[in-house]
């Protein structure tokens, strides 16, 4: 399937019915009069968080999404039918703009949430609703209200916990496809990852996180240059970025540390906020370093780079130093979980009450 992270859409409510003139007049029956109906509640349009979905490929071919008209009244005290209502399944993670002004309307980030992108008219009154004593006979009627109207725009940020960074081919995808469920393209070239990937970290049974990762970045990805910089937006939502480093290129003219700075002041061009979230150092294809170079290697590369935070050596291939990688990443953001939630609400009575006695303890008179 392909990989779709933003569309255009035009949305439309239904309009409400309109209300109905109408009379009773039966012989030999009592109580006659107006008996108009109300007109039916134009259909609405909601936008339901699908789990199941990771793309937005649906609405890149079916823009126009209209709800029905409500039924108009009826005679006989009759209300019209609400019009049928115009549900779309959008990916968890999607952000609804409004495509003319550019505010954000709303944010799916709940599997399961529904929310109302534009609501139904309400129907117009019939004559019955305006009958009196002194207008016995009514002949007015309203029509029904306009449903709202709307172009949007829709972005997904994928929700991730932690987000690959890196050069094309610094072994982004060896390194997801090697600790988590996903199963990317590999290959010897660069670019072979074109879109966003997703995969499941599993710790232990009830202990896992999500690992994105994106296309690689090239120096002038801020420009427009290379992919990267189209699917940077995936990054914002992350807790941790792993900033994956080619630490043994086939090529001895390059520098690792010139391509690390590179992507990390392209990192600083395309949004200060994503620039300042954590980041880990992993040096990766340490498998193709001699053993007896590698520690002085590393601690020449940190020299250099003027490094200070975490610095993960590994091989990707032979999943070497994943493990203990893993094991760091899943207590980052177990922590930061916690960090996020929001303190317990505490009943103002009991606020100031003291602390209950340990079980086994004399509590002081």
């Amino acid at each position: 399937m392909k990989f779709v992270d933003e569309a255009f859409i035009d949305v439309a409510a239904g309009d409400g019915g309109n209300g109905c003139v109408s009379f009773r007049h039966e012989k030999y029956k009592e109580f006659g009069g107006p008996n108009g109906g109300d007109g039916g509640r134009g259909g609405h349009v909601f936008a339901v968080a699908d789990p199941n979905l990771n793309t937005l490929v649906d609405f890149r071919y079916s823009r126009r999404h209209d709800a029905k008209r409500g039924q108009h009244g009826m005679g006989s005290d009759m209300f019209g039918a609400a019009g049928d209502d115009v549900t779309l399944k959008m990916p968890v993670g999607t952000i609804i703009t409004d495509a003319e002004t550019g505010d954000v309307l709303y944010e799916l980030l709940v599997p399961g949430e529904t929310i109302t992108i534009a609501k139904g008219g309400d129907g117009g009154f019939g004559n019955m609703r305006f009958k009196s004593a002194i207008n016995r006979a009514p002949r007015q009627k309203t029509p029904g209200w306009p449903g709202d109207k709307k172009s949007l725009k829709l972005e997904l940020k994928v929700l991730a916990d932690v987000g690959l960074l890196g050069m094309p081919n610094a072994g982004k995808s060896t390194l997801i496809a090697a600790i988590s469920n996903a199963r990317p393209k590999i290959a010897d070239y660069p670019f072979t990852t074109l879109h966003p990937n997703l995969g499941v970290v599993r710790v232990a049974p009830e202990q896992s996180f999500v690992v994105a990762d994106i296309p690689g970045l090239i120096e002038g990805a801020s420009e427009g240059a290379g992919l990267g910089h189209l699917f940077l937006r995936h990054l914002q939502r992350t807790r941790l970025l792993l900033h994956v480093v080619d630490f043994a290129p086939f090529d001895d003219t390059v520098d690792p540390v010139a391509q690390a700075k590179a992507i990390v002041g392209e990192l600083k061009k395309y949004d200060t906020a994503l620039y300042e979230k954590p980041r880990w150092l992993v040096l990766n294809k340490l498998d193709m370093v001699q053993d007896d170079a590698r520690a002085a290697l590393v601690k020449d590369f940190v020299k250099r780079y003027k490094w200070k935070g975490p610095v993960f050596e590994i091989s990707a291939l032979t999943r070497e130093g994943c493990e203990p990688l893993i094991k760091a990443i899943y207590r980052h953001v177990k922590a930061e979980q916690i960090a996020s939630q929001p303190p317990a609400e505490v009943d103002p009575r009991f606020a100031d009450a003291p602390a209950a006695a340990a079980p086994g303890t004399d509590s002081a008179d």
